[in-house]
């Protein structure tokens, strides 16, 4: 019951500030111009200060895990490249490729992962591990995916071109370009030099993410188109919430990971779906009303099913 309670006490406010977006934009508060510069704003800038600001106040040397770091980046790929491979298969509509992959392997890793590890071990721990291994890999393969299948590309049938924009895409994440800063900050230990008018500057930002990413998607939220793509919706949340955990976590105690390592694994592979998401979909031209769909959905269902992946480890004695 105390682990029911921590994971609604976790999910529901997020899923509640979606609501209030989506409220908030239907009573005339907000307008297209606002939801647009937001998402602008959000990507560039605040997304970017948050994984910074997360990643160089880690101590990520220090406590390094070279085997949970390949466990966890060989997965990433592997979810990766089973989701696209199937998406080609089974999805007809091939504009919502990209955001149908991106939204069914991407978890909110960071923001879930950070506040698990601390409300059980209070600290850490091995998270920031995680954080090395997969976030990386899941923007790199975002902005990948979101290039291939995006309306734009499909009308272009030169390779070449593809794979350029792709390259260009990454380099110039503002995701990825966070985490390589964020890492290099934890390694130099920059918040312990840097003065104390820039850290607050950097920290203040990165506050404001969250809450401003959810605001967002509520109220780019459009109910009609979402409930017409209520199929993928649906299996979008079976792979994320109970395929790739039911798969992967038994690969992860075939291979020997206990403990605080296995719950940081539970945390990635069950997590919700992350509201980054929905931000790179949009400004990347793929579908945001199937990849807000998706975000609520897992966040609203995860309060159950990442509680029961939990509770199972416990009751194995795995954890």
């Amino acid at each position: 019951m105390d682990s029911l309670i921590y994971s609604l006490n976790a999910t529901m406010p997020v899923f509640l500030v979606i609501v209030l977006g989506y409220i908030l934009n239907r009573t005339g508060m907000f307008n297209e111009g606002f939801i647009s510069a937001a998402n602008k704003f959000t990507f560039r800038i605040c997304l970017p200060a948050m994984i910074f600001a997360d990643m160089a106040q880690s101590d990520i040397t220090t406590a390094f895990d070279g085997k949970l770091v390949a466990f966890s980046a060989v997965i990433t790929t592997l979810m990766f490249v089973l989701i696209w491979t199937g998406a080609k298969i089974f999805i007809k509509d091939k504009r919502i490729t990209g955001a149908f992959v991106q939204a069914s392997y991407r978890s909110s890793v960071a923001v879930m992962g950070f506040a698990f590890m601390m409300n059980i071990y209070g600290r850490t721990g091995l998270m920031p591990m995680i954080i090395i291994g997969c976030v990386p890999l899941y923007n790199i393969f975002a902005v990948t995916v979101l290039t291939f299948e995006s309306p734009d590309a499909q009308n272009d049938k030169n390779k070449k071109n593809k794979l350029k924009k792709a390259a260009v895409g990454i380099i110039k994440n503002p995701i990825i370009i966070g985490i390589v800063l964020g890492c290099l900050g934890s390694v130099i230990h920059i918040y312990d030099f840097i003065p104390q008018l820039i850290s607050k500057t950097i920290d203040n930002i990165s506050v404001i993410t969250t809450p401003l990413s959810l605001i967002v998607i509520g109220a780019s939220f459009e109910g009609k188109d979402a409930i017409a793509k209520i199929k993928p919706t649906i299996a979008s949340c079976i792979i994320k919430l109970i395929a790739l955990p039911a798969v992967f976590l038994t690969v992860a105690v075939l291979f020997g990971f206990r403990g605080e390592a296995l719950l940081a694994l539970v945390i990635m592979l069950g997590s919700p779906t992350t509201p980054s998401c929905y931000i790179m979909a949009k400004n990347m031209n793929n579908d945001g009303t199937l990849t807000s769909s998706v975000i609520a959905a897992t966040t609203l269902l995860s309060s159950v099913t990442l509680t029961f992946w939990i509770f199972l480890i416990r009751f194995m004695g795995l954890l």
